[in-house]
C-alpha cells in the first residue's frame, strides 16, 4: 500500500497546524489586541471571580510559584483572557484579515509594515498599561533584543566568539548618561544644566548616537589586536576588555565610581524604546543581507577562501565588529535611562552569560532567533523570579536541553523578510511555502 508523505506533521498537531495555518499575522495581532483590551476592561473582575487577589502580572507564573493553591484560577484566567481571544478572533478574522493583508501588501507594502508595527505597539502598550512593572519588563525585553541582535552579528554571522558586549553596553550607558545629565539636568555631581532641559527630549537621539559611537571607539581596542591573530584570541581579549571597562568605571569618581550614577532624565519611554528596537532590527537585517553580510558569511565559513576570492577579510570583520558595538552602546544608553541609574557591577559576567544564553537559545545567524531568544529568556527569568536562586538552575538546564537537541538554537540560519511576514496566508501560499 502506498504511503502518503504529503503531511509529515503527526495527528492532531497536523490538524491544528492546518486549521490555524491560514491565519495571517494581521489576524494574530488583532486577536492579541482583543485579548489585552479584554484584560484592561474585565481583567480585575475576572481575577476576583476565579479567586485571584489581582490581575496576574506575568501570565500568572508569580501566583503559581508563590501560592500553588492559586494555580487553577490562574489557568482559567490565562485561558479566558489570553488564549481564547487570540485563537478565536484570529480564526474568525481569517478571511477579512487575509483580504486586508493582501490588499495592503500589493498596494502599499511599506504602509502595511507600518500598520502591523502600529498594531504590535498597541498590544504592548495596552498590556503594559496595567502596572508599572509590566512597562519596565517590556522596555528591558526590547533592549535585550537589541543586545542579542548586535552580538549575533559577531558570534553568529561572523563566526567569532566575543565576550565584550557588556563592556560596550557600559560605555554606551555612561557616555549617554553623562551627555544628558551634564547638558540637560541640574545635578549635585555636575552642577547646573548647560542647556535648557525643555529641549532635552528632542536631542535625546544625539545621546543615543554618542553612546553608540563611544562604544564603537572602545571596540577598536578589541578589534585591532585580536583580528591580527587567529583562533580564540578574540574571546580572551574581549573578556579582558569587559573587565577593564568595569574596573575603569569603578575607579572613575567623575562618573560616580562603584556607587554608580543616578539622575538620568526619564526620556526612555515605551514609544522611544520600541522605535529604537524597530530601527535596530531593520538596520541589522539590512546589514546582514547586504554585500557585507555575504562577505561575513564567507569569512565565517572559510576565511582563507574568502580572502582568495578578493574579500577584504580584515576590513569586513572590523566593520562588522564596530557596527555591532555601536548598537550595543545604543542599547546601553536606553538601559541607563529606563532604570535612571547605572552601576558598573551591572555589566559583568552575569550580563554576559544572559546575553549569550539568549543568542544561543534563539539561534545563530537569525534575526528571528535573536528576537525569540531575547524575549523568551528575559520573560522566563522574570516569571521565575519568585524561585530566587533556583531559577538559575532551571534556566541552565533548559539551555542544556536545547544545546543537546538543537545545537544551533531554536531558529537558526533563517532569513528575516518583513514583506513576506505580512503576506496573506492562503491555501495557495501555504502550498508554495511547503514546496520551497
Amino acid at each position: 500500500m502506498p504511503i502518503n508523505h504529503t503531511d509529515n506533521t503527526p495527528g492532531r498537531f497536523g490538524a491544528l497546524s492546518r486549521y490555524f495555518g491560514e491565519v495571517p499575522l494581521l489576524g494574530w495581532l488583532a486577536g492579541g489586541l482583543v485579548a489585552v483590551l479584554a484584560e484592561q476592561f474585565v481583567g480585575l473582575g475576572l481575577a476576583h471571580l476565579v479567586d485571584l487577589p489581582k490581575i496576574p502580572v506575568l501570565f500568572g507564573f508569580e501566583n503559581a510559584l508563590k501560592k500553588p493553591d492559586l494555580i487553577p484560577g490562574t489557568v482559567i484566567y490565562v485561558l479566558l483572557v489570553y488564549l481564547a481571544p487570540v485563537f478565536l478572533v484570529g480564526r474568525l478574522l481569517q478571511l477579512p484579515a487575509n483580504r486586508v493583508a493582501g490588499f495592503l501588501a500589493r498596494r502599499w507594502p511599506a504602509a502595511s509594515i507600518v500598520f502591523h508595527l502600529a498594531l504590535l505597539y498597541a498590544v504592548l502598550h495596552i498590556w503594559s498599561d496595567i502596572n508599572d512593572y509590566r512597562v519596565i519588563v517590556v522596555k528591558i525585553t526590547l533592549i535585550w533584543v537589541m543586545m542579542t541582535l548586535s552580538l549575533n552579528v559577531v558570534n553568529g554571522y561572523m563566526g567569532e566568539f566575543s565576550c565584550s558586549h557588556p563592556g560596550f553596553m557600559a560605555l554606551g550607558a555612561y557616555a549617554g548618561s553623562v551627555f544628558t545629565i551634564v547638558l540637560f539636568t541640574n545635578s549635585s555631581m555636575y552642577g547646573k544644566a548647560l542647556l535648557p532641559p525643555a529641549i532635552g527630549p528632542f536631542l535625546f537621539p544625539l545621546a543615543l548616537i554618542v553612546g553608540g559611537c563611544v562604544a564603537a571607539v572602545g571596540a577598536l581596542a578589541v578589534a585591532i589586536p585580536s583580528f591580527r591573530t587567529r583562533g580564540d584570541y578574540l574571546a580572551i581579549i574581549s573578556l579582558a576588555f569587559t573587565f577593564i571597562v568595569k574596573s575603569m568605571i569603578e575607579n572613575l569618581e567623575i562618573v560616580g565610581g562603584p556607587r554608580g550614577m543616578r539622575g538620568q532624565p526619564d526620556w526612555s519611554n515605551l514609544p522611544t524604546v520600541f522605535v529604537c528596537t524597530v530601527v535596530c532590527v531593520a538596520v541589522i537585517n539590512n546589514f546582514v543581507r547586504s554585500t557585507y553580510g555575504l562577505a561575513l558569511n564567507a569569512v565565517r565559513d572559510n576565511e582563507m577562501a574568502a580572502d582568495a576570492m578578493t574579500v577584504n577579510t580584515q576590513r569586513t570583520k572590523m566593520t562588522a565588529f564596530l557596527f555591532s558595538a555601536f548598537w550595543a552602546g545604543v542599547a546601553g544608553v536606553l538601559f541607563a535611562h529606563v532604570l535612571r541609574y547605572v552601576n558598573p557591577g551591572t555589566f559583568g559576567l552575569q550580563q554576559l552569560a544572559e546575553v549569550l544564553a539568549m543568542m544561543y537559545f534563539g539561534g545563530l545567524n537569525s534575526i528571528y532567533g535573536s528576537i525569540v531568544g531575547a524575549v523568551s529568556i528575559n520573560l522566563l527569568s522574570e516569571m521565575l523570579r519568585p524561585l530566587e536562586i533556583w531559577k538559575w538552575i532551571f534556566i541552565p538546564l533548559l539551555l542544556i536541553l536545547v544545546m543537546i537537541f538543537r545545537p544551533t538554537g531554536l531558529i537558526a540560519f533563517k532569513d528575516f523578510d518583513p514583506v513576506r511576514l505580512i503576506q496573506p496566508r492562503t491555501k495557495e501560499s501555504s502550498k508554495l511555502k511547503a514546496q520551497n
